[in-house]
């Protein structure tokens, strides 16, 4: 997308006290020059051609009328290129939180350039997001919907249940299912042969969305490993549309965590230089999709615990509890001091945002061994944590002083010289190692009011069922 390069390009000018004005005066003599932005024949076949071809953009679902008249075609014009540019939907109203940076494009600008132009197609062209995981989506989402509909394939149900032990035609399917929704590595497949490794995952899974983990695979199990080429198609097409909701050009040294995998990823300078497990928040305690930076590391946090925390799970514990964790009373709320069993572990990253989210250690180190790390009470925890901290302490040259804060035992601060950008974000297709799109669970089942907002029938709605292991934020 260009309006990057034209932003940079008058911020330039704005240092070079009248030289904007001289400039904005000889833009608009040419304008007037090229003449009024006017609709033809040939501008309107290329915003209908456009529309016709929206399936690219997962938008097939919506319709985009062009009516007759110039102000009328310039609306059903505004309207498309903000679906491609910002989404078709917009996430501050499907979400109670909703603060990731979001694309602003002058759309009336280049709307009438484009016109003044008489090519509409370049522009329209340019405004969805330009990366190749766009691309990969696109292309999967146009393959789904070129198959025919009996072309499903699907796992058979045919109430014969499949038990530890047994053979079946329908376990080397079972196994793919499992491979990609992560319970189960690629060696694990035995043909039709259901081993006890299989079995194991397949506890694992169950217990994750609340059924008995007997490793018996039933209608319910398959529920959730049956997934439909419309289910999939559904899920691509709403990953297209967070990707649309994105600034085109995101900061280059940043953090990204997508929640729905709760994983995370450390850029720097523009390229992945690290990538860890993190748990993040349960249902019900959803981790909000939040840009938020990181502008110090905390050593030897305290941790303050938050009044629902207090009145829901430590309101009936004793002093001997509170005790035996560290915790003590101040100014009429539990604090817990600094050591090895405080819910915050030995660095806490503090982040600025009205929502108390950050992200942090914690003592709970097993919750990492799992697949569904759907598990705290809002707040992110980082996978080896110090480990962490120490990476990004030496990338900002705070090394020395972070060692020192360490040091100390007590509660202390360092400064980062500059601000980390982090963005929450919430991404249920990933790719594999060969860059092809692979649909994952929706934990929170946030998909759904995507899909339903780009009017896609509602898909299945298996959240997982998890439940807080411990008081941690």
């Amino acid at each position: 997308m260009r309006t990057g390069t034209v932003l940079a390009l008058g911020l330039l000018l704005s240092a070079c006290g009248g030289q904007v004005a001289t400039d904005q005066n000889a833009a608009s003599s040419a304008d007037e020059q090229a003449g009024p932005a006017k609709w033809n024949d040939r501008t309107r076949g290329q915003l209908r051609q456009a529309i016709d071809a929206r399936t690219a953009h997962g938008l097939d679902h919506m319709t985009f009328d062009v009516p007759g008249g110039d102000d009328g075609a310039t609306q059903a014009a505004l309207r498309f290129a903000a679906a491609l540019a910002r989404g078709a939907t917009d996430p501050t109203k499907l979400y109670e939180v909703y603060a990731v940076p979001r694309p602003s494009p002058d759309l009336k600008a280049g709307l009438a350039a484009a016109l003044r132009s008489g090519d509409l197609t370049q522009w329209l062209n340019g405004l969805a997001p330009q990366d190749a995981n766009y691309r990969r989506l696109s292309d999967a989402y146009v393959k789904l919907k070129q198959q025919p509909q009996d072309a499903d394939v699907k796992i058979a149900g045919t109430g014969e249940a499949i038990k530890p032990g047994a053979t079946d035609p329908r376990l080397p399917a079972i196994t793919r299912e499992l491979v990609i929704l992560d319970y189960l590595t690629p060696d694990a497949a035995q043909g039709n042969s259901y081993t006890p490794q299989i079995a194991d995952a397949v506890r694992r899974m169950q217990a994750d969305y609340g059924m008995k983990p007997d490793g018996i695979i039933g209608s319910d199990a398959l529920a959730i490993l049956n997934m439909s080429n419309a289910d999939r198609a559904r899920a691509i097409a709403v990953a297209m549309e967070r990707l649309r909701w994105l600034e085109r050009t995101p900061p280059a040294t940043r953090i990204d965590v997508n929640i729905a995998a709760a994983r995370l990823s450390y850029w720097r300078d523009g390229k992945i230089v690290d990538s860890r497990k993190v748990v993040v928040g349960e249902p019900d305690a959803e981790t909000p999709q939040l840009g938020s930076p990181i502008y110090r590391l905390v050593a030897n946090p305290t941790w303050t615990v938050p009044r629902s925390i207090q009145e829901k799970e430590l309101a009936k514990k004793g002093a001997a509890y509170l005790k035996a964790n560290n915790m003590v009373w101040k100014d009429g709320w539990i604090v817990q001091q600094p050591g090895p069993k405080n819910s915050l572990g030995l660095v806490k990253f503090d982040m600025l945002n009205d929502h108390a989210i950050y992200l942090h250690d914690t003592p709970a180190k097993a919750l990492f061994g799992l697949v569904q790390r759907q598990r705290s009470h809002g707040c992110v925890r980082v996978e080896d944590a110090l480990g962490f901290a120490e990476m990004l302490a030496k990338d900002e040259g705070v090394s020395d002083a972070w060692h020192k804060a360490r040091e100390t035992g007590d509660e202390a601060f360092v400064k980062l010289p500059r601000q980390i950008p982090v963005r929450l974000l919430y991404q249920t297709v990933l790719f594999d190692d060969g860059g092809e799109p692979i649909v994952r669970n929706d934990p929170y089942g946030w998909d759904d009011r995507v899909g339903a907002a780009l009017g896609f029938k509602a898909g299945k709605a298996l959240r997982v069922q998890s439940g807080a292991t411990d008081v941690g934020p």
